[in-house]
């Protein structure tokens, strides 16, 4: 397995990582042997970075003790991470914002409890709280750095003018943000400005949360526990039109002996030594396919050619509108 740095402050990471997030909510009933032998599956083939919040426990820390149970005896061998910054005394369904400092405090402690660590790798600010300036966010971060609590810090979900302000506090080693040959917004004015200060990016749902993997099917006949019940793109003629996409992408990904989901994420893992995407997954079948993605070399030509199967991304918006206007674009 290859590995990447990401930031300047020292942090190394597998150039491919697992999000657990989907071991207990999102994408229907799960299963903890599953998620469990999936993360040391993931451990066997090299892969080190493991993502996990508080919010994908709803705020019970379920998913942080999933993984650290997963990987109590090789804690040491592997990076995790994890999140704050949501309210969860609030509905489950529609969390509101808390990244005071007392809450990012007490988060912390739950997360080094669930965890079953002394520290947290990389501690991302989840969402940004507009009540709570993203100095006084990075502030608190930095002092739980010195304590040795934390030892990177990270963002998500947020503009380049937010992650400039916080980076002149303590500094940003990553960026969290959905990133696939589906969803390019970050390309435009986000990752100059990751460039620029020298931080990196771990691009989620970089298989377009399934559509990449080649199965999927309309949004009427996933559960009303899986998102992509709702999202957009599974929807209507967005559907169709992404449908036709990945059908292309598929042909081209059979003829280099290369599945779908390895294609696409090779394409992103193409786009520079400073990103290191995190595909979810509870299955060790699907994991092995992902890491082999890492073996796949693209040419130039093959690059130009998904830019041409997908000159924009997919039909459809990453998230419903009301939930987007909580992210801070600026």
């Amino acid at each position: 397995m290859q590995h990447r740095n990401l930031g300047s402050q020292g942090l190394r990471v597998s150039a491919l990582g697992l999000g657990t997030m989907g071991m207990s909510m999102a994408y229907g009933a799960s299963n903890d042997d599953e998620g469990i032998a999936t993360i040391r599956r993931a451990h066997e083939l090299g892969i080190d970075f493991f993502d996990t919040a508080e919010l994908y426990g709803a705020g019970t820390g379920s998913n942080e003790i999933l993984l650290g149970e997963a990987v109590k005896d090789f804690r040491d061998e592997v990076v995790l991470a994890t999140k704050f910054g949501f309210d969860m005394t609030a509905s489950p369904l529609s969390p509101g914002f808390n990244s005071r400092p007392e809450n990012i405090r007490k988060v912390a402690e739950n997360s080094l409890r669930y965890l079953q660590s002394d520290h947290i790798d990389l501690f991302y600010q989840h969402i940004s709280d507009p009540a709570v300036p993203v100095e006084e966010v990075a502030g608190v971060v930095g002092e739980l750095i010195t304590e040795g609590k934390v030892k990177y810090f990270g963002l998500s979900n947020v503009g380049p003018q937010y992650i400039r302000r916080a980076h002149a506090v303590t500094p940003v080693s990553v960026l969290q943000y959905e990133y696939s040959l589906f969803e390019r917004e970050v390309e435009e004015k986000i990752l100059p400005v990751l460039r620029e200060l020298g931080i990196g990016l771990v691009p989620y749902s970089p298989l377009g949360r399934g559509f990449l993997t080649g199965q999927v099917k309309p949004a009427s006949e996933y559960p009303a526990d899986d998102m992509r019940s709702w999202d957009e793109r599974w929807q209507g003629e967005n559907y169709t039109y992404n449908l036709h996409a990945a059908d292309q992408l598929k042909k081209l990904a059979d003829t280099k002996g290369i599945t779908t989901a390895q294609l696409a994420l090779a394409w992103l893992l193409a786009q520079g030594e400073d990103i290191a995407p995190i595909p979810g997954t509870r299955s060790t079948k699907r994991l092995e396919e992902n890491a082999g993605a890492t073996d796949v070399q693209l040419s130039a030509a093959d690059l130009a050619r998904l830019t041409e199967i997908l000159p924009r991304g997919s039909a459809g918006s990453r998230y419903p509108a009301a939930m987007l206007s909580s992210f801070t674009t600026d």
